[in-house]
């Protein structure tokens, strides 16, 4: 690797596939490769450990932003994973055991010396679903449990009711549910596999309607705009993935005090970059896993929150890049 050039590796799903008008990951990679950092790509498949060294099969990439043709990838190369100055850990969900498996092999990298976004025991830890516990007073009443008969109580309790898987992502097995609903049965028999798995239940915010807010947190400050993502006219769920329309909004003052409860919390704990999902007042979600919406934010509001993401990661190495020999 050149001397005193930024280190990055990237791990994602196949870069060929992304959508570069929206792709989070590309807007990183694009920064990175603006500051003159040398990028080293891999997918999960690349990663393994060696008597206790993370290692990876790399490929230098370049990329460049445009519709088609927007990256090349050049000659794999055997490096250890804890030479790099940073590795962004963008695989996205379902977070399963081989997502978990890949931590592992992150954390190794991370004792090597290598800063990873985010840390990989964090990843483990901070289940997007679940850990919104931690913060009862930003949420809306939830429920995260097996049994089906408690969640026909909460939907008795409440009448109208969200209901979701804990491992997911982009609106997948989203539910709505009101009180007198005949498929209601056969959702929570789906959803806990008959009392097999854990899922989660929120009461219905009525404000979806306005937008599900994408709040981006860089080391535990919010960026100033958040993105509404407002579902169609046929769907429940604010997903852009489902067909939500994406609109820029200034936060509001509840929106920063969530922010506030929650951004401190992240920030000790390694994760310099997090989505929180919140509707209306309440807090619904926190990705730390491959959190998206910064370049619909960046086009609206003329951001680079992929830069400010870079100067997190700076301070973090504090003396800079590594001297690679």
């Amino acid at each position: 690797m050149p001397e005193n050039k930024l280190s990055v590796g990237v791990v994602m799903d196949p870069i060929r596939n992304i959508t570069t008008k929206k792709d989070s990951s590309f807007a990183m990679l694009l920064e990175a490769q603006r500051r003159g950092a040398v990028i080293h790509y891999m997918e999960l498949g690349d990663l393994s450990i060696s008597q206790g060294v993370a290692k990876a099969r790399s490929r230098l990439l370049t990329v460049r932003d445009q519709p088609a043709d927007w990256f090349d990838l050049h000659t794999v190369q055997e490096i250890r994973l804890g030479d790099l100055d940073v590795i962004l850990m963008r695989k996205d969900p379902p977070f399963d055991m081989e997502y978990i498996y890949a931590t592992y092999i992150l954390e190794r990298a991370e004792i090597a010396g290598a800063l990873v976004v985010n840390r990989p025991q964090s990843l483990r830890d901070m289940n997007e679903k679940a850990y919104t516990a931690w913060f009862p007073e930003c949420c809306p009443e939830t429920l995260i449990t097996r049994s089906m008969p408690d969640m026909k109580s909460f939907l008795r309790s409440h009448g109208r009711i969200v209901v979701k898987p804990l491992h997911g992502m982009g609106g997948r097995s989203i539910f709505v549910i009101s009180s007198g609903d005949n498929n209601a049965n056969v959702i929570f028999e789906t959803l806990t596999d008959y009392g097999q798995r854990f899922a989660m239940a929120q009461v219905y915010i009525p404000e979806i309607l306005q937008g599900d807010k994408r709040i981006l947190l860089v080391d535990g400050e919010p960026i100033p705009y958040a993105l509404a993502r407002i579902p169609s006219a046929d769907d429940n769920r604010g997903n852009l993935v489902m067909g939500a329309t994406g609109e820029g909004r200034e936060l509001s003052a509840r929106d920063r005090w969530i922010c506030s409860q929650v951004g401190p919390a992240l920030k000790e704990r390694g994760v310099l970059f997090a989505g929180l999902d919140v509707i209306g007042d309440y807090l619904t979600e926190i990705n730390i896993t491959s959190p998206t919406g910064i370049r619909e934010l960046d086009r609206q509001f003329a951001l680079n929150i992929a830069g400010s993401l870079f100067d997190a990661i700076d301070r973090h190495l504090g003396h800079g890049p590594k001297r690679h020999r």
